[in-house]
């Protein structure tokens, strides 16, 4: 079972640091420090020690993840330290590098940091997260256990390795409190008022969005059923009536067919058009060349010749190449989004940063690669909200 709490400590010669920092180049250095940390070391003689230091932090973090570390999954740029206003170092981490925060179920990372003249040494502290379940969670997961062997296989699959089997059971019953609590929802916000929709939503990143679009070139929304995303881009939209009309999702009809008229009449209302799944490539493309947003939900599983194997969470899945293909041939950027109910019951909606398309000289491998990035993509979103995304889907089928 995991322990509340785990150490990593490290300890460095300040020499060899100064041998490193001398005899790299600036380029290298960023490969290990970040600029903001070179900056704080300064030039005066006390740089040395400081850097160390920080050397002695990264590799102290290293140490929590063990295995990651020795798949060169994560490395000393993963982990930078930066000081509060009093002067207190914390740790930052990178996208990845949170990830795995939240695949151990770490709350965070403390720090402490030390140097005399000749060495440095620092100490890293993870500690864990509380993952008790609300009380209608846990009655829903013993009274109406619909799917839930899949749910606790799926669960187990993702965490069977960092968490406790006690831990994933609170995280599919706060799933099952999340179920419940859409359903709510979604006969709630039915009976709101334009202003109360506006006051359930806020939107984190906008900016991201509306600069791609003011580039007349569409853009490209990779996302997967966060939250509950029915509702929050309802009602999120409400706050941006300049995106009305502007928004493509790309889906297949839900099922029983009355729910399925239900959603559609709310995204119309909303001001929001659909796409079939499959044979909408050109429809897809020209929505792109129009200059519109496409919606395209990534995180369920492909089979067949639209599909190519890579990993999702750590273990192989059928995967959709199709936005790979749609990517590279429209150079529309790929914006990754999502969306989750916060702890004051309010939904987020949030876009990131685009992602970096990798190039290749064979087509295939080209394809393979971006599929993964938008995976890792896919799973950083996952884990960290992980009650909140869709865990009653067969997604490891293969």
């Amino acid at each position: 079972m995991p322990n509340r709490y785990k150490c990593g400590v490290d300890h460095v010669d300040i020499a060899r640091v100064r041998q490193l920092v001398d005899h790299s180049s600036n380029e290298d250095l960023k490969g290990i420090f970040s600029q903001q940390e070179l900056d704080y070391a300064g030039k005066s003689k006390s740089r040395y020690g400081r850097l160390a230091a920080r050397f002695a932090a990264k590799e102290a973090c290293l140490k929590l993840f063990p295995l990651e570390t020795a798949t060169a999954a994560i490395d000393l740029s993963d982990f930078s330290v930066e000081n509060d206003g009093y002067g207190a170092p914390f740790i930052c981490l990178s996208p990845r590098a949170n990830a795995l925060l939240n695949l151990y179920g770490f709350e965070q990372i403390s720090i402490s940091l030390s140097h005399t003249k000749a060495h440095a040494a620092a100490t890293a502290i993870a500690s864990s997260k509380d993952f008790k379940a609300p009380l209608i969670g846990r009655l829903a997961y013993r009274l109406l256990p619909i799917r839930r062997k899949l749910v606790l296989a799926n669960l187990e699959r993702v965490y069977g390795r960092t968490l406790s089997k006690s831990q994933i059971k609170s995280i599919a019953q706060a799933h099952y409190a999340h179920f419940i609590r859409i359903g709510i929802e979604f006969i709630q916000f039915q009976f709101l008022s334009q202003a109360q929709r506006m006051a359930q939503a806020r939107v984190e990143n906008a900016d991201l969005i509306g600069a791609a679009l003011s580039k007349g070139q569409g853009a490209i929304i990779l996302t997967g059923h966060f939250g509950n995303f029915t509702t929050a881009i309802a009602a999120g939209v409400t706050n941006f009536p300049e995106a009305r009309g502007r928004f493509y999702f790309v889906r297949r009809p839900l099922q029983p067919a009355w729910f399925e008229a239900l959603i559609n009449k709310q995204f119309e209302k909303s001001g929001f058009k659909s796409l079939p799944k499959t044979g909408s490539m050109e429809a897809i493309m020209n929505c792109l060349e129009a200059g519109h947003a496409v919606v395209f939900p990534f995180d369920q599983h492909a089979g067949g010749k639209s599909s190519i194997l890579v990993d999702f969470l750590g273990h192989p899945a059928g995967t959709f190449r199709s936005l790979a293909l749609i990517a590279i041939a429209s150079g529309a950027p790929v914006i990754p989004a999502s969306s989750w109910r916060d702890e004051n019951g309010n939904h987020v909606l949030r876009f990131e940063e685009p992602l970096q398309l990798i190039e290749s000289t064979s087509a295939k491998e080209e394809i393979r690669l971006n599929t993964r990035l938008f995976n890792a993509s896919l799973e950083q979103m996952v884990l960290r909200h992980p009650d909140q995304w869709w865990w009653v889907h067969r997604r490891w089928r293969n």
